[in-house]
């Protein structure tokens, strides 16, 4: 058990944009964004797509991607993609990638393996970075980290953390929703109950912090916005049209003021 594999879990039935694993994007879906963005790392063996729902599976397989039906009664992305895990028991090393995440970096996802393989005793790896805005980080809709000296997570919060009142904005991370797992903690995450802290902000990630798991933040000078909404969509559309070499977060900013 050597090989390493980007899991992407995507679902339907999503409240504020239902259908978006398949909503087009400059000819596209935008799933299969995710996909090929997937497919360009170099350290990944095997880019899979995990669903319950077979509009998605039908039209992942039309582009020749790997597909992994799971069940429906999964409540996170974790839960489905660790169905797959169980299964897979050629992955030592698993990549968590969110089906909204098109701009996602494939360089990231060579350094969560690194970060995996060069420090044994390290379970989870994720990614944070500053905010271009600060004031971005007052919305409880961005997911906000705090590390130790050392990148590891001390906390992770919807509220601006640490204190808008005694910090400058550097202090400020973003959190972006990717993860790397070793398949061995994986199964064990899933295992685990909710815990008080997850329930109190609805992030699992704390389910790992709150049985004493440690969780090493990469930190990266830009990160790669998901899409929440139709409108989202439309800004990954402007970014693909656009010709500008200035990082994807800024490009996408500049389309949304353009609006």
């Amino acid at each position: 058990m050597s090989g390493n594999a980007v899991i992407i879990p995507a679902r339907w039935g999503s409240t504020r944009f239902p259908g978006k694993p398949l909503y087009q994007i400059a000819g596209k879906p935008l799933l299969r964004y995710v996909w090929e963005r997937c497919q360009r790392a170099r350290k990944i063996d095997s880019t899979i797509i995990a669903t319950d729902d077979m509009r998605i599976a039908e039209s992942a397989f039309a582009w020749g991607a790997e597909v992994a039906l799971t069940s429906p009664k999964h409540q996170s992305g974790t839960d489905r993609i660790a169905e797959v895990a169980k299964r897979a028991k050629d992955f030592s090393l698993i990549i968590n990638v969110q089906g909204d995440e098109p701009l996602v970096d494939p360089r990231l996802i060579d350094r969560l393996v690194e970060t995996l393989q060069k420090n044994r005793e390290l379970g989870i790896v994720t990614a944070a970075h500053p905010f271009e805005n600060p004031r971005d980080a007052l919305s409880p809709h961005q997911v906000k980290v705090v590390i130790d000296h050392v990148g590891n997570a001390l906390y992770f919060s919807r509220a601006p953390i640490p204190s808008t009142k005694s910090s400058g904005p550097s202090f400020f991370l973003r959190h972006q929703g990717i993860y790397g797992f070793r398949r061995t903690m994986l199964l064990q995450f899933v295992k685990w109950k909710p815990t008080p802290l997850e329930r109190a902000e609805s992030l699992e990630q704390l389910r790992a912090l709150e049985n004493g798991v440690r969780v090493h933040v990469l930190v990266t000078k830009h990160g790669s916005p998901g899409v929440d909404t139709p409108k989202d969509a439309e800004a990954v559309a402007a970014w693909l049209r656009a010709s500008s070499t200035l990082p994807a977060e800024r490009r996408l900013q500049k389309s949304r003021a353009r609006r």
